[in-house]
């Protein structure tokens, strides 16, 4: 196959933070109501915060994507050569040793 492979990864880490919390339970918590009504509802009383749907915050460590350019032949191996690439570019350590692929783009 002609063409190329554009495979973008980001590192992993032992300590890194990912965590989704729903917003009734953001909305429980007493520290998080009491900044909202302070922000938003200043010099009311009797407030009440309420969540309609089950949404989702998450929580994550933000991370610095790298890209990697490969043939479109090597796509079997694609994960591998991505951890090739961060090896080289010296991104791996003993508490980042891991490797997320977070996008194949071809061209």
């Amino acid at each position: 196959m002609d063409g190329k492979i554009m495979v973008t990864y980001k590192i992993l880490c032992d300590g890194d933070l990912n965590e989704e919390i729903s917003l009734k339970e953001l909305l429980a918590n007493e520290k998080v109501s009491r900044a909202i009504k302070s922000e938003f509802a200043k010099g009311y009383r009797n407030i009440s915060l309420h969540a309609s749907e089950n949404i989702k915050v998450s929580l994550a460590t933000t991370k610095e994507l790298h890209s990697v350019e490969v043939s479109k032949d090597d796509f079997a191996d694609l994960l591998s050569l991505a951890e090739e690439d961060a090896n080289n570019k010296k991104l791996l350590k003993k508490e980042c040793a891991r490797v997320e692929l977070v996008d194949i783009e071809t061209y």
